[in-house]
């Protein structure tokens, strides 16, 4: 069957494309495009064009399977071309998305009519690239260059509605007739004289022509969002030249810039964790037939912060939640809490009104173990304190209902010796959310020895149904993140004693990308986390600091000293209070580079990383890269630790690793698995 398909209604001309899923511009759509805009252009009994698409979405973007091949015509640029310079008006006719390459080829045309429910955006930015085929040329000058730079920068889609305030369509329709006020509009367009040119306008591009500085106030005003990130500045740069260049030179710029970034590493990095994220979802060894467990009802035991933000995310996909806690008041904060964070996405225009009720009528709040009897899945988010947890597990297994899964929110803990606890050890997992719970996009499913294809698969779908990212880790103290977390932190806090400050430390990495360093991170946090004032014995400098009131921004002072508005600068307590541990440590002390901090930090990581592998905790290196890149704030641009380690070179992080090893120790061990890639000149990721 053909990907393109025509049709006459007297004499509009409409051209129809079916590539499920998503209809993306591969080369056999391309090309059918091509043919059926030169056919209706040479018949004289044509008098428009309509372009529009079957199944649940307007072109998509590119085919993500010809990435990384050798490209065949027509190219998506000559096509947007013929689409342009038809001599009849050609509409697109716009429902589910119009992405990327659907965009361009949307703004090639001479108009643009879509249903209220679709979304228009170019989100090439999210793979290092820009815009290839004319959208950094064309969109200024449809919709101005205000708006050009916010959607492609950002790679955010806009709103039909959205589109039709800015002038990037020119008309809704109801859903049920797109393919018919479509029509209609092109034959109300036939007869008139002159039809709009994207690459001809210059009306809305002039305002900018007149205020160059329109570009280094974008730049000024988005620093933050553009820092480290090559893609964002040359997608300024491409919509600079539709301000300054004709259009044939912007489209020759615009192609430079593309090919600059397609061939760079940063665009590899980030394609490869678009590939990643959706290859996280696969699970080694479970039939895609495996049955699941249907969840009507969620249990979670626990209204602190973490369950608290754990129960938002089963409330906003619309599945009842009964939140168990011990103590009313407990209770009534947890639940209030709730509220106010969904009354704070309304207030900021995410949500309405009816949202919030309609969310926070569907959650239950009790004291009652026994009102978990009927959920279909029950997490625990209590004390992280192992017996604590087993004891909870004994008394869910002798409440909840058979069939059910049982799950432990630990960010450490072996789930296996909870599983034990209980009578269906096949029904137990770990849903290690990240805080805060109902934001971040991370899930660590740990998979016990035990843990049923069922349950997991389940799990993982549910993942998605949530909004979440689930990474799948095997049983291990940290699991995947937590676990090569531990390393860096032990070493940053080594290098204190060794004559490095907490802020070279922090600047090391947030130099690197991160947003921000250990230190920083942990003033955030609260040095207090389980501390307290009568188990602290002054032999860490985070517990002097704790016992000296410095217990981080909360109390305007931890590792940095606090102003009101919680900005940190150096501090000169601290730096007394480990210059006294040095003294004691009898340490030599130093200076320290950057790249030897990130060094020291990073590499101790990478080596962590593939004893994961190495023992099977991790199904795949790109799952570990998934992870620190949605739970800990790696810098996308480098596509994770383990991919950042495959650029490098895998025997540049093993000299490294052997040129530290006095100020690693004794206990420090190589990984067997990153020593034998390194000596065959292998890479973690194929």
């Amino acid at each position: 069957m053909s990907v393109i398909t025509t049709q006459r209604i007297g004499d509009v001309f409409v051209i129809i494309a079916d590539n499920p899923p998503v209809n993306a511009l591969g080369q056999a759509v391309r090309a059918g495009l091509a043919e059926a805009i030169g056919q209706a252009a040479d018949d004289d009994g044509i008098s428009a064009v309509v372009i529009r698409c079957d199944g649940r979405t307007f072109f998509a973007g590119a085919d993500i399977t010809e990435f990384g091949k050798p490209p065949v015509g027509p190219s998506l640029p000559e096509v947007v071309d013929l689409i342009e310079q038809c001599p009849k008006p050609v509409i697109a006719a716009i429902h589910g998305t119009a992405l990327g390459g659907g965009l361009e080829v949307a703004l090639g045309c001479h108009y643009r009519i879509a249903i209220a429910s679709a979304k228009l955006g170019l989100p090439e930015v999210k793979l290092g690239l820009l815009p290839g085929a004319g959208g950094t040329q064309r969109l200024p000058r449809v919709v101005g260059v205000a708006d050009a730079l916010s959607m492609i920068v950002s790679g955010d889609p806009a709103t039909a509605k959205r589109a039709l305030e800015i002038g990037l369509i020119d008309r809704l329709a109801d859903s049920e007739s797109l393919a018919d006020a479509a029509i209609s509009f092109a034959q109300e367009m036939i007869g008139r004289a002159d039809h709009p040119v994207s690459s001809q306008r210059n009306d809305r591009i002039a305002e900018a022509a007149n205020d160059p500085q329109v570009f280094d106030k974008f730049i000024a005003e988005n620093s933050r969002r553009l820092k480290g990130f090559d893609a964002p500045r040359a997608c300024i740069e491409a919509v600079r030249a539709a301000v300054e260049l004709p259009f044939e030179q912007g489209i020759k710029r615009e192609r430079e810039l593309f090919t600059t970034l397609v061939t760079g590493t940063q665009s590899k990095a980030m394609r490869h964790l678009f590939f990643a994220e959706r290859l996280a979802a696969k699970i080694d060894g479970i039939p895609a037939d495996t049955p699941l467990i249907d969840i009507a009802r969620v249990g979670i035991l626990g209204a602190g912060t973490m369950g608290g933000g754990i129960a938002m995310n089963f409330l906003s996909a619309g599945l009842p939640v009964i939140m168990v806690e011990r103590e009313q008041a407990a209770l009534d904060r947890g639940v209030a809490t709730i509220r106010k964070n969904y009354e704070r996405s309304a207030a900021r225009g995410r949500l309405t009104g009816e949202q919030v009720e309609r969310a926070m009528a569907l959650l239950t709040p009790t004291l009652e173990y026994d009102d978990l009897a009927e959920c279909d899945l029950v997490i625990e988010a209590v004390f992280e304190l192992m017996q604590i947890k087993k004891d909870v597990f004994r008394r869910l297994d002798a409440i909840v209902k058979p069939g059910a899964i049982l799950a432990s929110n630990t960010s450490y803990l072996n789930i296996d010796e909870m599983a034990a606890e209980t009578k269906r050890p096949e029904a137990v997992v770990g849903l290690h959310f990240f805080s805060p719970a109902n934001i971040m996009r991370l899930l660590e499913v740990v998979r016990g020895a035990k843990t049923s294809p069922s349950v997991l698969r389940t799990v993982m779908a549910l993942a998605k149904r949530i909004g979440k990212i689930a990474v799948v880790s095997g049983v291990c103290p940290g699991f995947i993140g937590n676990r090569m977390l531990s390393p860096r932190q032990r070493e940053a806090q080594k290098l204190l004693l060794e004559g490095a400050s907490p802020w070279e430390v922090d600047a090391a990495l947030t130099e690197f990308g991160f947003p921000m360093g250990p230190f920083q991170m942990a003033d955030l946090a609260g040095l207090d986390l389980g501390w307290t004032a009568e188990g602290s014995t002054s032999s860490t400098i985070r517990e002097v600091l704790c016992e000296q009131g410095r217990r981080g921004q909360k109390t305007s002072k931890g590792f940095y000293d606090y102003d009101a508005n919680r900005r940190g600068s150096p501090s000169p307590e601290t730096e007394a209070i480990i210059a006294d541990f040095a003294a004691r440590s009898d340490l030599p002390q130093r200076k320290f580079s950057g790249e030897e901090i990130r060094e020291r930090l990073l590499y101790p990581m990478v080596n962590e990383g593939a004893k994961i592998l190495e023992e099977g905790m991790a199904q795949r290196a790109s799952d570990i890269d998934i992870v620190w890149l949605n739970g800990y704030g790696w810098p996308g641009f480098t596509g994770g630790p383990m991919f950042w380690a495959d650029t490098i070179g895998l025997q540049t992080v093993l000299d490294g690793l052997k040129r530290h090893a006095d100020a690693l120790g004794s206990d420090f061990t190589v990984s067997a698995l990153l020593k034998a890639k390194a000596v065959a000149g292998e890479s973690f990721n194929p």
